[in-house]
């Protein structure tokens, strides 16, 4: 089992969306903005390899957007799915299986491509997983989320046949060494995925449930989260496992901090190590 850092590049998204209710002169000196309020974030992904199968943990936003929609959040970077999985030898063919944490724009995007007139899967050999319960809230989204659920990242997913769901049981095996958990507070029925290493290691991939490093802290929730209060009775939980059961973070948006320890200092406050090394991961 092998485990790579798939970086898709960066985006931008409004400060005061990303740590709602915290005043803009504490959140702008972890991550400064730009003239717009708009900070940068990255879009970080996980490579899975397990025997014949070629896991990959969500898309990033992918490219076949218009350049109207791409201009209010200002993709940027050199990193993309395509250059990160050649940099290993690999190619959008050889991945086998797609775990989508959920269905914002960000996440999925890149599940899928166009192709002339056509939307196609990006990863035509793969089957792309997620839960009926998640499907059925992105395709009737409600105000809140509408922006973030768009029917092109979706509906041709069902149409060609690639989407497959799984239970909505907690810590379901979808495959050896990873287990599905959810989540509810960022939107419903998000998929967290815990991976066990052969070594022994384990890796929460924490999705939005908590995007960076900087969400360690318990008033930083972002307000796009549809259930705040829920995502604070999850985190704890989270801050729980990871401490007892000596988990290692995975940050999807952190524009800085791949993944960390989470520990606590002396005053009884979380913080995350992040002088820390993963031998099964090549960043």
């Amino acid at each position: 089992m092998k485990i790579s850092i798939i970086e898709s590049g960066m985006f931008k998204l409004d400060g005061g969306a990303m740590f709602g209710v915290v005043p803009k002169s504490m959140w702008s000196k972890l991550n400064p903005p730009d003239d717009r309020n708009l900070c940068p974030w990255a879009m970080r992904l996980l490579l899975i390899e397990q025997g014949n199968k070629k896991i990959l943990i969500d898309t990033g936003i992918g490219t076949k957007q218009d350049e109207r929609f791409m201009s209010h959040f200002e993709p940027h970077g050199e990193d993309s799915v395509t250059s990160s999985l050649g940099a290993r030898g690999l190619s959008a063919e050889d991945i086998t299986d797609v775990i989508i944490t959920h269905m914002h724009f960000d996440h999925v995007g890149g599940a899928l491509v166009r192709d002339g007139d056509k939307i196609v899967p990006s990863f035509p050999n793969a089957r792309y997983w997620s839960c009926k319960e998640h499907y059925d809230w992105a395709l009737d989204p409600n105000g809140r989320e509408k922006a973030s659920f768009l029917k092109e990242n979706i509906v041709p997913l069902m149409d060609h046949g690639v989407l497959n769901f799984i239970p909505k049981e907690e810590g379901y095996q979808l495959f050896d060494n990873i287990k599905l958990h959810f989540s509810y507070g960022h939107t419903e029925a998000m998929m967290i995925p815990h991976i066990t290493m052969p070594n022994g290691n384990k890796l929460i991939y924490c999705a939005d449930l908590m995007p960076s490093s900087f969400h360690i802290r318990k008033p930083y929730v972002m307000a796009y989260d549809i259930r705040p209060l829920e995502t604070l009775k999850e985190r704890e939980e989270l801050y729980k496992i990871a401490i007892q059961d000596d988990y290692y973070l995975f940050f999807e948006h952190d524009p800085v901090t791949a993944y960390g320890k989470l520990k606590m200092n002396e005053k009884g406050r979380y913080y995350v190590d992040t002088d820390v090394v993963i031998d099964d991961i090549l960043s």
